[in-house]
């Protein structure tokens, strides 16, 4: 009879644990929800997250309102993300490489550590060519950049964007220099080369697609080693085709909430990522018709996911010489 007392107590204790792991885990906010998107508006982070949004706002029940905070490459919004309440109510998006290189540049205190990670999509970089330049190819562009060092102008939303690691990488692997023009986004940069601008640019896929269905942008390879299919154009060849051995890690993109949220809203939206992202039609429809890789990831198996990338392009802009903080000082080792 004497331990029944202890016992009863260490099931009760047991079961109020569950009980209240049970109640975190179902957060219902009662206010709107801030994503604060750091690149300008139509750009691939703002096309992704306003389909993903609208998907979580039918499992929260809540509305979500995204605001376009773009600015030095994403950091600014990223910074006005973290400078707000960690009440879980207000969240930002975009590459997760970024999010994870601002530290080496220089740019924001922060890694990707320090974010919860909703992935939604992983988007290909695609190197194009105003409608009008006279490069058909990729060996053509390579050939024409050699010849002009620094004249061939190419557009991206900045540095630290993704179409800036893009060229980057092109430029450490053929040994070729660009002249940069940056813009506030992906979608004004690839507007740029479909303007005549700039000749080239080398933003992702679905910030070029609409361009390249209407003829304003040849788009002349994938950054990567596998070619990708774009709805209404056709294939799309890797750049492996022209520079043997070349690869380039996948970006992925999601929503990041702060570490410091409380516990509710990470169980939450680890549930809906797990049980209703990974379904979800409308995402799905959108990577196929823009090009990207449909990626609904969260928590380790989404870290583990956006480190290659973050690597690459840290130790790229070290070799470089535009790093301002050392890779392998900030938890990033040389690959």
């Amino acid at each position: 009879m004497k331990t029944a007392l202890p016992l009863r107590h260490l099931l009760i204790t047991s079961l109020l644990t569950l009980a209240t792991a049970s109640a975190m885990a179902q957060w219902k906010p009662d206010r709107p929800i801030t994503l604060i998107v750091p690149w300008a508006p139509g750009g691939s982070t703002d096309q992704v997250s306003r389909v993903t949004a609208a998907e979580l706002e039918k499992h929260l029940g809540q509305k979500i309102v995204v605001m376009n905070q773009p600015g030095a490459s994403g950091s600014v919004g990223t910074k006005n993300a973290m400078a707000a309440p960690a009440d879980g109510y207000t969240w930002t998006a975009g590459g997760a490489k970024d999010l994870g290189t601002y530290k080496v540049l220089g740019m924001l205190d922060t890694s990707a550590s320090d974010w919860n990670l909703y992935l939604n999509v992983a988007h290909i970089a695609v190197v194009g060519v105003n409608a009008d330049a006279p490069y058909k190819n990729m060996t053509e562009l390579l050939a024409a950049m050699k010849a002009k060092p620094g004249a061939v102008s190419v557009a991206t939303a900045g540095v630290n964007s993704s179409g800036h690691s893009a060229i980057e990488a092109i430029a450490r692997v053929a040994g070729v220099t660009y002249k940069h023009v940056t813009y506030d986004g992906g979608a004004p940069a690839a507007v740029a080369a479909a303007s005549g601008e700039t000749e080239v640019t080398t933003q992702l896929a679905a910030e070029q697609t609409d361009m390249i269905r209407a003829k304003k942008i040849r788009p002349l390879a994938v950054v990567g080693d596998k070619s990708i299919e774009i709805e209404g154009y056709g294939t799309i060849p890797p750049l492996s085709q022209f520079i043997p051995g070349f690869k380039d890690p996948i970006n992925y993109f999601g929503i990041f909430v702060p570490k410091g949220a409380p516990a509710e809203v990470k169980q939450t939206l680890d549930r809906i990522w797990a049980t209703e992202m990974v379904k979800s039609e409308a995402l799905r429809k959108y990577a196929q018709s823009r090009g990207a890789m449909f990626a609904p990831m969260a928590g380790d198996e989404a870290q583990k996911a956006v480190f290659p990338a973050i690597q690459s392009y840290a130790w790229t802009q070290q070799a470089a010489g535009k790093a301002k903080v050392s890779p392998d000082t900030v938890g990033i080792p040389k690959p």
